[in-house]
């Protein structure tokens, strides 16, 4: 029987739904209470789907927030609710999915996706055949609605559709589909390849029998009037471009020209889904081939493309010059994740770019949507790195033009421009750099900000090559504009300088020693002067500044500047403040250059940083014993603080000491290294390295405690966690000596099985090697007999490196275990020998062991020789 609403009750529900939408906070309270009261009756439900459905009286938002409310309930308690109702629910959804409202047939196709999706689509059955067998009706709205619940079912259960649990319903569905890329409304036919594009990336069987029917239906309608059409059309052919290029290629030549139109669309969201198919296109082995002869084309449409909009410069407050005052709101300040600790051997010729740290494509972050611009300033930047100096001649004249033009606008796009092929194209410009440079210097100067800030980010992109020339040329007058940049006006400009000022200290190093008295006075400024978002860019700068110049900062005038405004900020700020986070960051980098100079200043912080780790360990475990009470902490905190710890351990050395031997951190670290978050244990684990080389008697009484932890941290699944125990393990074999012995075995076929893993990264295998080495050198008798199991990848992962400390002790360890066990080195001498020639200039009591090393073996190799020429070979020739 039909289920029928009591009046009074339905009154009731209505009620509320209008309270809904009132603004008012108590009114909302009060109705999220209610909620809560009437989800305890089954049939509240029956009365959700009953306003969306069959009220045609009330006003379609009423109607439709009655079904995003039900939805919600689906989401939470679908499990719960008695059979009656949910097929009522069902019902109700495959009947009404035709509603004269566009609304209301959205609302309710999200309803069925949602039941769908709880694992509903094994019970409902009859849902894709009916939903199927209602595109075939001649009612617009019926055919509409059932189309857009497909194309919802299809976007959040593309997979289970191309499943046998469901006895793959595609083979029906797909040829469906491709029916109605024909049909005479936009809306269906927008529809129509949007379902099918769900299905291409994870190259759908269905949909891979019917790829040249799909291609071919594509192609017609490449001229659709429908700008929602033409969108499909384009992402189509982007995800077909990287899984079926081969279907493609035949066709390219005219694809090429469709995009080189639809890039220039008058509609700008199907124009950027056609600008991703360059990006596409820049990975595929067959670009150079297929599109150099179109270069002439493309590049002035990606150029024109670069330009901000009218809509972006009203969205950046483009006009506004001068906004330095104005408190930064707190949307603008995107959450900061900190990047824990891994240890890197100090030996790397140059420090690789982390794919994460690259900075935006362009420097608008505010505008954080991805745009037409952004689209073609990257689209740029990849095809420089494909076409390299090839690319200049269709850009040289465009950028003749721009970079000097009077409109502002057109002159920002071209310094974008530049900055966007600055990777690519670096070797083709450095005859144009020495003209560039100044002019991008000037702007640097620029009356519209815009201009200004993007002159910052490419003059960035070519910090490399300013500091490779002589200093006074180029280096001292970026420098010194920089810095007046830093304390810009306008806040947007404040952040692209302190960003590009950043990437300036990365690449220019010690050659910034002699202005560090200048650069402190700007950014001490600049403390004063900037509101909250860029403040944390600020202790990003400072922070770098130290990696870079190192202890050339330990001088009283500099730590005089430097200290007191951030031990400033480090009071006013709170425990629970995530402002910590940043500032925590900057202070472990100054920390590790000040050295002894931080020595002043280090108690109270190493305090705070203990209080932090304390803190949320404590938290953490009330959350473990009453999640229903208590929150769960932001390790971040710890993980900062950990972090910074280090950085103290490091610079100060034996100094830390007195403060390690005054806490419980040998405690807390215990606690650490056995957390479930796996950044939180690779800090632990850099921390107890550090300690280790700083202050090993607190570390000595913790081993029998410590390695059983470290040993089952030697999992390759977390790299940073595994790099970090086994850099610790091999700090504390150096401190242990032989006393190492019982615990060789907890780590030692670990060690071994890394080394030996394929694709195992670079650091990993270099600290593996270094630690297995030292274990080596401390307890040769127990490690040699495993010799010949690592030693080529052993010698193949350090030939790279450059001499330094570990270096030494690893190779002494592996020429004692040769010692040991000979023939453990014999199949892979070779290997051996090219380890031995990497070295530069070895210690003379380490080329002493080579050399014996190297002559045992060439001695016995010539008795051997001897004995076998001796004994003559049957045939008479020397085997």
């Amino acid at each position: 029987m039909d289920w029928q609403p009591d009046e009074q009750g339905l009154q009731q529900v209505l009620q509320l739904l209008k309270d809904s939408q009132s603004p008012n906070t108590a009114t909302q309270r009060v109705v999220q209470d209610k909620l809560k009261q009437l989800n305890q009756f089954p049939d509240f439900n029956n009365y959700l789907i009953f306003v969306l459905t069959r009220l045609k009286s009330e006003d379609e938002p009423t109607r439709s927030l009655s079904g995003l409310i039900l939805k919600n309930n689906v989401k939470a308690h679908y499990q719960s609710f008695p059979q009656p109702v949910a097929e009522f629910i069902k019902q109700e959804c495959l009947n009404n999915i035709g509603d004269a409202s566009s609304l209301i047939r959205a609302t309710i196709g999200i309803l069925i996706t949602t039941i769908a999706s709880k694992g509903e689509l094994q019970m409902w059955p009859e849902l894709l055949p009916q939903l199927c067998n209602l595109l075939n009706s001649e009612d617009y709205n019926t055919c509409e609605g059932a189309f857009g619940a497909l194309q919802k079912i299809c976007e959040d259960s593309s997979e289970l559709l191309d499943s046998d649990a469901l006895n793959r319903p595609l083979n029906i569905m797909i040829p469906k589909f491709l029916q109605f890329f024909k049909h005479c409304s936009p809306k269906i036919r927008s529809h129509a390849i949007a379902c099918v594009n769900q299905f291409i990336m994870d190259r759908a069987q269905a949909l891979m029998e019917n790829i040249d029917t799909f291609i071919e239906h594509l192609f017609a309608l490449a001229v659709d009037e429908d700008p929602e059409v033409r969108k499909n059309v384009c992402r189509a052919l982007v995800m077909l471009l990287e899984v079926r290029i081969d279907r493609l290629i035949p066709h390219m030549h005219s694809i090429i020209q469709y995009m080189l139109q639809r890039t220039q669309d008058s509609d700008e969201n199907v124009a950027l889904e056609a600008c991703e198919f360059w990006l596409t296109l820049a990975e595929q082995p067959i670009c150079k081939e297929v599109l150099t002869s179109h270069l002439v084309q493309l590049i002035p449409i990606l150029v024109n493309g670069m330009k901000y909009s009218e809509i972006d410069i009203i969205l950046l407050k483009g006009d506004v010059e001068e906004d330095e005052a104005i408190p930064d709101s707190e949307q603008d300040i995107k959450p900061r994740f900190h990047k824990s600790r891994t240890v890197t051997l100090q030996h790397e010729e140059e420090r690789p770019q982390d794919p994460d740290d690259t900075e935006d494509e362009d420097d608008d972050d505010t505008l954080s949507d991805w745009n037409l611009r952004k689209c073609s300033a990257a689209a740029l930047d990849v095809l420089a790195n494909v076409f390299r100096e090839e690319l200049l001649p269709h850009l040289l004249p465009l950028l003749k033009e721009l970079l000097f033009h009077p409109e502002w606008v057109i002159k920002e796009s071209g310094i974008l421009v530049l900055g966007a092929i600055a990777e690519g194209c670096m070797q083709g410009m450095v005859p144009y750099l020495p003209e560039l440079i100044p002019h991008l210097i000037q702007c640097l100067s620029d009356k519209k900000a815009l201009v200004r800030s993007i002159a910052c980010w490419t003059l960035s992109r070519y910090a490399h090559w300013v500091v490779s020339q002589p200093p006074d040329m180029y280096l001292k007058p970026l420098m010194t504009e920089l810095l007046k940049r830093i304390l810009d006006s306008n806040k947007r400009v404040q952040e692209a300088a302190c960003s590009a000022f950043a990437t300036l200290e990365e690449e220019a190093c010690t050659e910034l020693v002699p202005y560090l008295s200048f650069i402190l006075d700007t950014l001490v400024f600049a403390f004063g002067k900037y509101q909250h978002k860029n403040l944390l860019i600020l202790y990003d700068a400072i922070g770098t500044l130290a990696d870079s110049v190192g202890h050339h900062l330990n001088q009283p005038e500099y730590i005089q500047k430097l200290m007191p405004p951030l031990i400033q900020k480090w009071n006013e700020l709170k425990d629970e403040d995530k402002d910590l986070f940043p500032l925590l960051e900057c202070l472990s980098s100054v920390a590790t250059a000040l050295q002894s100079g931080f020595l002043p200043y280090c108690e109270p912080v190493y305090q705070r940083c203990v209080t932090l780790v304390q803190k949320t360990l404590a938290q953490a475990m009330m959350y473990n014993q009453h999640p229903e009470q208590y929150e769960a902490p932001d390790k971040d905190f710890m993980i900062v603080a950990l972090d910074l710890l280090s950085g103290l351990a490091e610079g100060l050395g034996c100094h830390v000491e007195q403060l390690v031997a005054r806490s419980n951190i040998m405690t807390l670290l215990f606690q650490c290294m056995q957390d479930t978050m796996p950044e939180v244990r690779q800090s632990s684990f850099a921390l107890l390295g550090d300690l280790t080389k700083a202050c090993f008697v607190h570390v000595k009484p913790c081993i029998a405690e410590f390695m059983p932890i470290l040993g089952t941290n030697l999992n390759p699944e977390f790299i940073s966690v595994c790099n970090n125990a086994t850099w610790a393990i091999g700090e504390i074999c150096m401190q242990m000596g032989a006393e190492m012995q019982p615990y060789v075995q907890m780590v030692l076929n670990n060690l071994v099985e890394i080394i030996n893993r394929p694709n195992t990264p670079k650091t990993l295998l270099e600290n593996t090697a270094i630690t297995i080495g030292r274990l080596g050198f401390v307890c040769p008798q127990e490690v040699a007999p495993m010799l010949q199991q690592f030693i080529r990848p052993w010698c193949t992962s350090l030939r790279n490196i450059r001499d330094n400390e570990e270096k030494d002790s690893a190779f002494r360890g592996i020429c004692v275990m040769i010692g040991v066990n000979p023939g453990g080195v014999v199949q892979d001498f070779i290997f051996f020998c090219d380890a031995v020639a990497s070295w530069v200039s070895p210690k003379d009591d380490l080329r002493d062991m080579f050399y014996k090393i190297l002559h045992g073996f060439k001695d016995q190799a010539r008795r051997r020789h001897r004995n076998q020429v001796g004994a003559g070979s049957p045939s008479g020739r020397r085997p």
